[in-house]
């Protein structure tokens, strides 16, 4: 028996708009059976995961604060998806954005002044699009699998900022700990709220998907991406240049995965330390699918998956249970939207020997 996917000819677009919401109630039902396996009540721990963080102020803002850099990157993310390009390097592109804006407020602790923030945020755009484009380039130039050349360069990204904040740039002051001197007030992205942790970069996030929509949806480069991605050959025959769509996606994506970066460094750690890579470039993946690769749903998209993290760790506080659990549900999740998108576009055909089936 042989297992084919066959592209429909035609798809639902009602289906096509209404599968996140499918797959999140897949994902629903399928934890419930988790939680029953576990021995725990479905209804109690589903309460606690999505509706519990929504009635207390405090983790409301926790789940703003998770959600931006996940937006970010996964605005980032849909450009490279929709044009083609598979960038799977985010996690790798948010570090090196993370650590070159820390530049300044690294090596010049003391030095106070209006200009250190944008310098510190345009940097950190430049490191994460710098990163970037080393597998853009393997790719347009070499024809290289870009998928696994920007995967292999976060586990060189992550052991390189490890090193830094355990060796040359590890504060002396800090008992031992790897980490930078925390940074001064003009390196420090302000409160979005009086006494309150979500920074402005939730501001920058906000922007980047309205901006970001904006190009896709109204501009002539827009029209390139989604041509290039959805048929390279008739991007060609408009004069569509594939490698140069390549450069431009992998750079857009990487600048965006590095604003994440520094503006997590500077609006919520303050510092450079050994914890800053939290799998967020993985899970922007998620986030872009289940947005349905567009700049607003990402930001519908971001929360959700914000919200399954924080109800994640309250189930773990009040249930008692493993974070595995929660590492689970998310996966759950990815998968139902990335079933159900498949299933929407491609039909299953069996083949068993000479005869064939057709099953949709």
């Amino acid at each position: 028996m042989t297992l084919f996917l066959e592209k429909r000819a035609n798809y639902s677009r009602l289906f096509s708009a209404l599968s996140p919401f499918l797959a999140l109630g897949l994902t629903l039902v399928f934890g419930t059976i988790m939680f029953t396996v576990l021995g725990q009540n479905p209804a109690e721990a589903l309460y606690i995961y999505f509706v519990l963080p929504l009635t207390d102020a405090y983790l409301i803002e926790q789940i703003v604060l998770k959600a931006t850099p996940l937006i970010l990157i996964a605005i980032g993310l849909s450009v490279c998806f929709r044009s083609g390009n598979w960038n799977i390097g985010a996690e790798g592109q948010y570090l090196i954005g993370g650590m070159i804006g820390s530049l300044i407020p690294v090596y010049f602790n003391d030095f106070q002044s209006p200009i250190v923030l944008p310098l510190m945020m345009v940097m950190g755009m430049l490191g994460g699009a710098m990163y970037a484009a080393v597998p853009a380039i393997l790719k347009s130039r070499f024809g290289t699998n870009e998928i696994l050349t920007s995967l292999m360069l976060v586990y060189v990204a992550q052991q390189f900022v490890d090193w830094l904040v355990r060796t040359p740039w590890r504060d002396p002051q800090g008992m031992g700990f790897p980490g930078t001197k925390r940074f001064n007030e003009s390196a420090v992205l302000p409160d979005l709220l009086t006494n309150g942790e979500a920074h402005w970069g939730t501001v920058f996030a906000v922007v980047a998907a309205i901006g970001t929509w904006f190009m896709l949806s109204k501009t002539m480069k827009g029209f390139e991406v989604t041509v290039l991605g959805e048929c390279p050959r008739a991007g060609r025959f408009a004069g569509f240049d594939a490698k140069k769509m390549t450069i431009f996606a992998f750079l857009f994506s990487g600048a965006l995965a590095g604003l994440a970066g520094i503006a997590e460094v500077s609006g919520s750690v303050e510092k450079l330390d050994d914890n800053l890579s939290l799998g967020y470039g993985f899970t922007a993946i998620i986030v872009a699918f289940l947005g349905r690769l567009n700049p607003l749903g990402i930001l519908a998209a971001g929360l959700i998956l914000a919200l399954s993290y924080i109800g994640g760790e309250e189930a773990q506080i009040v249930l008692q249970i493993s974070n595995r659990a929660t590492n689970v549900f998310q996966g759950l999740l990815l998968f139902f939207v990335l079933a159900t998108d498949t299933l929407i576009h491609y039909r299953i055909r069996l083949e068993f020997g000479s005869s064939v089936k057709g099953a949709s």
